[in-house]
């Protein structure tokens, strides 16, 4: 029979929307280039190069590999070994830190938003989800725990006593060895990979790809592009992280601009009437609409009403993208003041109109001040009958997952006698994630919640009203169940494993086993993976000794040396 030749670009998600569900379907996921856009093994490079962590001597012969490799002169393999030799000596635990701050600098605003929605449509479908990637859990698991991925079967480096050992762990995780990996996850799990689906852009996964029954091509390059025609594989391509196109960019600067030109535009009205009040309306209902429109960020609002019903008072929202601004302004639209960080106010021409519009700016870092500054709003509110605006998470955070809350606004709505009105923002970092300059087109899905009552509320009982509204948050986001599942594993007896930042379960590393996974690893093996209290080691582990707290900053690493080059796919 004849195959043919020109596969079609198409929704993945619609396929699974209209899968099968059951535990034995495996959902398996390459990850650079597939669940984020470019390659975290450069981000990791190019960190270490402006920390200077790299001798000039160590840069050019990085490079020469790097070189090699892509031009076919050297296999993944040699990449590896090349790789570890310098890190001999380097603690393991420098690394999983360096990890995190690589997520949070970098990786965690190249996620794909399309990427995580398909995630999530695989685990509403109760599918077995993980991660196989020749990279290392270093750079994978800030992600892999972000997207509630358990299982990551990855290529590692040898470790003894907490230090890299200068040597890799065979077979790697690359071409035949990620069909192992599968099938060894496959035996233990129970998965059926005839009806698995396995999502990667690279042709070097081509083996994977031909083993599972549901082959998805996914940002493909340009063989495997090929391949899928000749095979008749469907394909599908993002364009919502990664380089921008020039029209992203002047979106995003004319969007930028345009809260200067509608204050421009308001001034006739502030000469004509005298009132800088109107004047600010007018101005901020235009930026919200002329921003919006630029950056195609298109808003579909539920319980819109709930906006204007129980004015003046306090409005509460998740704070995700620098595209909030604009997403309120257009919302709220008139007689409402902020608060914003102290940097915003030396920000030339946008830190002053900021103020004149009422936003109070405060120290972040220094509660009392931030209070203290924060007194002039209850007279705002009180006096002049505005609303305030506030996000009680105090920053943006790196993914849509819900960070806690602060008191300032509860203390403030107690104060002041007014209600809270939650506004819920689902998707707003699909339009700009954290760290992220461009500004692209998306729907974002909003939420305005029915006024909460706060005329009972009191200081006494503060914590329980600031759960029960961050509750409705978590509820109207889909996360409720994740925090219960956070909250039980944080309250079990039994050890924890490795659940860092806002972790629901612990996110396993395992290296590619020579064969189908023993139920009891022979004694001796030297394990790749971060030691959890037992001298043997496991095929998966949890990678991690306890729960931190999403909140927590992660330690600067400690390496003694640096390693060239993280694995590449």
């Amino acid at each position: 029979m004849t195959k043919k030749k020109n596969a079609d670009y198409h929704s993945h998600l619609q396929d699974v929307l209209d899968s099968p569900e059951g535990a034995h379907i495996a959902a398996l996921f390459d990850f650079d280039g597939t669940i984020i856009a470019g390659y975290s093994a450069t981000a990791m490079l190019w960190e270490k190069i402006k920390r200077r962590e790299m001798t000039a001597e160590e840069v050019v012969e990085t490079i020469n590999v790097m070189a090699q490799y892509s031009t076919g002169n050297m296999g993944f393999s040699g990449l590896m070994t090349g790789a570890a030799k310098f890190m001999k000596g380097v603690t393991e635990e420098s690394y999983f830190e360096f990890g995190e701050e690589l997520y949070e600098k970098y990786i965690a605003r190249k996620v794909y938003p399309e990427a995580r929605a398909l995630i999530e449509a695989h685990r509403a479908k109760g599918h077995t989800i993980a991660i196989i990637s020749s990279a290392t859990i270093y750079q994978i698991e800030p992600t892999a725990r972000d997207l509630d991925i358990e299982h990551v079967l990855c290529s590692q480096y040898e470790v003894e006593n907490g230090e890299f050992t200068g040597n890799i762990i065979r077979p790697l995780c690359f071409g035949e060895g990620k069909v192992i990996a599968a099938e060894n996850l496959a035996a233990s799990h129970g998965l059926d990979l005839d009806k698995s689906y396995f999502y990667s852009d690279s042709y070097d996964d081509i083996e994977l790809l031909e083993r599972v029954g549901k082959p998805r091509p996914l940002n493909p390059n340009a063989k495997l592009r090929e391949a899928a025609r000749e095979n008749d594989w469907p394909l599908e391509k993002y364009e919502s992280r990664g380089q921008g196109k020039p029209v992203d960019y002047i979106r995003t600067i004319y969007a930028t601009g345009s809260l200067i030109g509608s204050a421009v535009a308001s001034l006739p009205i502030w000469a004509l009437t005298g009132s800088q009040r109107e004047a600010m309306n007018f101005s901020t209902g235009l930026f919200g609409d002329i921003a919006t429109a630029l950056t195609g960020c298109e808003l579909e609002v539920t319980g819109e009403e709930n906006l204007w019903t129980s004015r003046p008072c306090i409005f509460v929202f998740n704070h995700q993208s620098k595209a909030d601004v604009m997403i309120l302004a257009k919302l709220i639209r008139r007689d409402m003041g902020g608060v914003a960080k102290k940097e915003v106010r030396d920000t030339p021409v946008i830190g002053k109109l900021m103020e004149l519009a009422g936003t109070v700016f405060i120290d972040r870092a220094n509660a009392r001040s931030a209070i203290k500054a924060m007194a002039p709003l209850i007279d705002a509110i009180k006096i002049d009958g505005k609303s305030i605006v506030i996000a009680p998470e105090g920053t943006r955070t790196l993914s849509p997952k819900l960070g806690p809350f602060k008191k300032g606004a509860f203390h403030m709505a107690i104060q002041a006698g007014v209600p809270m009105v939650p506004i819920v923002i689902h998707n707003a970092g699909d339009v700009a994630p954290k760290n992220e300059f461009l500004m692209r087109p998306a729907k974002v899905r909003v939420d305005v919640l029915p006024a909460v009552d706060t005329s009972k509320w009191s200081v006494r009982t503060m914590n329980e009203h600031v759960a029960e509204v961050r509750g409705m948050f978590l509820e109207t986001l889909g996360q409720a169940d994740e925090e219960h599942a956070l909250d039980a594993l944080v309250n079990d007896e039994r050890p924890p494993t490795r659940t860092t930042a806002g972790a629901k379960r612990s996110t396993k590393a395992a290296a590619v086993p020579k064969k189908p996974v023993p139920k009891k690893p022979a004694a001796g093996k030297k394990s790749a993976v971060r030691k959890t209290g037992t001298k043997k080691p496991v095929a998966e582990k949890s990678v991690a000794k306890k729960p931190v707290s999403r909140s927590t900053a992660p330690k600067k690493p400690t390496a003694v040396k640096s390693a060239k080059i993280q694995a590449v796919e």
